[in-house]
């Protein structure tokens, strides 16, 4: 092989029919079908297709296992997060842990992850039940409700006990200005007109990012004064053997990137089990069978042993990734499956084509969760078949309590209830920012 047979071949160039529209490029085109935009891109141009976002000439698009794996490894350091997320929603989620990189980046997860080690997976736990028996006490069986937008709410109040001790003197009002706060900063991601200006996506996440650090900032004195097991509390208070501790600005961001996180994405899962177990009542009815074979406040390890729960969470996560593109920018030039790829570049890792390319997986746009069975492992056809949480440094750092928290959720309502699905129903999604079914997944629940 000669020296120009290895030297990496450039970005390709769009195709003229490929550009999308001026100025915006082909973010409409990826709200309609994202799928069918990797799959366009994936059949045109290969695991290194170029794209177009709002106000970039050129971007590059990751498509496939290996494609995907390189950019999560990173070996070069060649691939940052934060200047990528800025781009997106930076303002809003200012140095939260997925916004920093290299050292930075390492020395905060060091402090984080003192947060979710397991004994603190064990309290939070504990504290789960509860917090879903209140959410969950109000909803009316019998009576066809949004499940979508009734789980959001049930995960924010979760997240305000876990993670804030319960924020007691907080009325349901403010919770719906806190809800409608995360709501604004995660759709910014969708702006056109990026700065702050009334009546669009920024200008409305500029006043949520407003209302949540106020939100927060009300209640850290009594944090920083007095230790106790919810997770504010332990950010201002952990501390590595080294004496490294956050900022109360530090502590902020990364509440404010946490709670969002925690309940946006434990919202789409849970959502999206609801859906197909209602679909397939087969599936419901082997749950189910789990969920009473144990008591009502099961320990961490109770969950974690729900194999049949766990089988449709990590299917439901294939089939609608919480997170189903990842974005980074180049800080220098890089090769990523001999494309070169200049400095300066912004990427986008297609996480949900990943998830359904036959490739990898058995008619991967049918729901199966045997397909994680220890028989078949269909997950382990690549290591990167399947990526919900991301991959590398960035992996999701909260990915173990998210699990807990979702099955916890499963767990009460398959104990109580029933429901149904139409089996041909599919939900029409906004893919503007975390996918979420804009009619609100509607559903009736009966009591068992």
């Amino acid at each position: 092989m000669t020296a120009e047979t290895l030297e990496p071949r450039p970005l390709p160039t769009l195709h003229r029919e490929d550009r999308g529209l001026p100025f915006i490029g082909q973010i409409l085109e990826y709200a309609k079908d994202p799928v069918g935009l990797y799959r366009h891109h994936w059949e045109r141009y290969g695991p290194v297709a170029p794209f177009r976002t709002v106000g970039k000439t050129a971007a590059a698009m990751l498509l496939g296992p290996d494609a995907c794996g390189e950019a999560l490894q990173n070996k070069d350091k060649a691939f940052a997060n934060g200047p990528a997320w800025s781009q997106l929603v930076g303002p809003f989620f200012n140095r939260g842990l997925m916004l920093l990189d290299f050292d930075e980046h390492r020395g905060h997860r060091r402090i984080m992850q003192e947060a979710f080690v397991r004994p603190r997976l064990e309290a939070y736990t504990r504290r789960l039940h509860p917090a879903i028996e209140r959410g969950t006490s109000t909803w009316q069986a019998d009576t066809e409700f949004p499940a979508h937008w009734r789980l959001k709410q049930l995960t924010l109040d979760i997240a305000a006990d876990l993670f804030m001790g319960g924020a007691r003197d907080t009325s349901p009002a403010q919770m719906d200005r806190v809800n409608k706060a995360f709501i604004a900063c995660v759709q910014a991601a969708a702006g056109i007109i990026r700065a702050n200006v009334p009546l669009t996506r920024w200008g409305r996440a500029y006043r949520g990012r407003k209302v949540l650090d106020g939100f927060l900032r009300h209640y850290l004195p009594a944090k920083r004064a007095n230790q106790t097991d919810d997770i504010f509390s332990v950010l201002c208070h952990i501390e590595t053997d080294d004496g490294d501790r956050f900022t109360d600005d530090d502590v902020i961001n990364h509440m404010v990137f946490l709670m969002m996180a925690a309940h946006d994405t434990s919202t789409i899962t849970t959502s999206a089990m609801l859906q197909y177990l209602g679909q397939h009542p087969d599936w419901q009815d082997r749950c189910r069978a789990e969920a009473l074979a144990i008591g009502p406040a099961p320990s961490a390890a109770e969950l974690e042993g729900l194999v049949a729960i766990d089988l449709v969470m990590r299917e439901a996560l294939r089939l609608r990734a919480p997170v189903p593109v990842l974005v980074r920018h180049t800080v220098k030039d890089t090769v990523v499956q001999g494309v070169r790829i200049p400095a300066d570049t912004g990427v986008a890792l297609g996480i949900q084509f990943t998830h359904l390319m036959a490739d990898y997986w058995t008619d991967p746009e049918t729901f199966d969760p045997d397909r994680f069975s220890s028989e078949r492992r269909e997950d382990k056809s690549h290591r990167f078949a399947w990526m919900p949480f991301g991959g590398g440094v960035h992996k999701c750092i909260g990915m173990n309590f998210g699990g807990l928290e979702v099955k916890a959720i499963l767990h009460r309502l398959l104990r109580e209830y029933h429901w149904h699905v139409e089996p041909g129903y599919v939900p029409p999604m906004d893919n503007h920012s975390l996918p979420f079914p804009k009619d609100g997944l509607p559903i009736t629940m009966t009591r068992n």
